[in-house]
């Protein structure tokens, strides 16, 4: 244990249940959260990129009692999957939940696989453009910036997940920077 990890406050993992998959992204039960992490199963999960006018990404700076990554940068919102929960509501919630933003429409961008440090992940990103209020989820979004692309893709605090998905809109043509 380093310094650092050990003035972390406790880890906070949600009681529910998470829609698990199997190796190809195929639905195969449910299971608490805390025995997904532990078991390190395969789940779903959603990353929602969140754009301004000015084309610059929303970047969450994570609390420190997260189970995962605390205190580092998310590049996009998003979750886990809830066990029978369609991918896109679950989308639509976790941006709900986590930043105040309803009723915006998003667009699906693709998907990846992401097997790194335990995490087994399908995620499914989106794109939203957002210029109104936020409203931040205070047991999960410690505070917010707005950046540009290339500098939030290059935060060394990033979270590796985020930055897939975030490389993944940038792949795909969906991002482009202001001149």
């Amino acid at each position: 244990m380093t310094a650092d990890e050990s003035t972390l406050p406790p880890p906070v993992i949600a009681d529910e249940h998470i829609q698990l998959v199997d190796a190809r992204n195929r639905p195969c039960g449910s299971a608490p959260r805390a025995l997904m992490r532990r078991f390190h199963f395969w789940h779903r999960a959603t990353y929602i990129v969140v754009r301004n006018a000015r084309r610059e990404i929303c970047v969450q700076r994570r609390t420190l009692t997260k189970e995962v990554f605390p205190g580092g940068d998310d590049l996009a919102a998003g979750g886990v999957v809830g066990a029978g929960e369609a991918v896109h509501l679950a989308a639509r919630r976790e941006l709900a939940e986590e930043l105040g933003i309803h009723g915006q429409p998003l667009r699906a961008c693709g998907d990846f696989r992401y097997a790194e440090d335990g995490n087994h992940i399908y995620g499914s990103v989106y794109l939203v453009d957002y210029e109104g209020p936020l409203c931040l989820q205070a047991e999960e979004v410690a505070s917010v910036r707005w950046m540009p692309l290339t500098e939030a893709l290059a935060l060394d605090t990033a979270t590796p997940d985020t930055r897939c998905a975030l490389r993944l809109l940038h792949a795909g043509g969906w991002l482009e920077e202001v001149a």
